[in-house]
């Protein structure tokens, strides 16, 4: 059974940062490509940032210049930097393969961006 456990989560004020990392209990992790996930309540969930196996990123329009996404194969763990938040980044972060599979998402970690 796969776990991913997101965290790091939390309340900023716009321009803040916070640092969110997905801890995966997944064989063979170095092999699949990643990817942060957010979903605000009524709205559909969407793909944030990416990172392919050999490190290759991509992000939404909304984020790009903003966040980071990276990995730490060794760690099976990935992570996502946000700097200068703001207040339309509030919603729920989730990490899964990309793309998804729904028997692996987790609780996520709530960032609230409010001033």
């Amino acid at each position: 059974q796969v776990h991913l456990v997101e965290s790091g989560g939390g309340t900023a004020q716009p321009g803040g940062s916070l640092r969110l990392s997905c801890a995966a209990s997944l064989n063979f992790f170095s092999r699949y490509d990643m990817a942060w996930y957010r979903q605000t309540p009524g709205k559909q969930r969407e793909l944030v940032a990416s990172i392919t196996l050999n490190g290759v990123t991509n992000y939404a329009d909304s984020v790009k210049g903003r966040f980071t996404i990276s990995r730490d194969n060794a760690r099976k763990t990935v992570y996502l930097q946000m700097n200068s938040l703001k207040p339309e980044d509030t919603a729920v972060y989730y990490c899964n393969r990309n793309p998804s599979r729904n028997d692996y998402w987790g609780q996520g970690t709530q960032v609230t961006v409010s001033s």
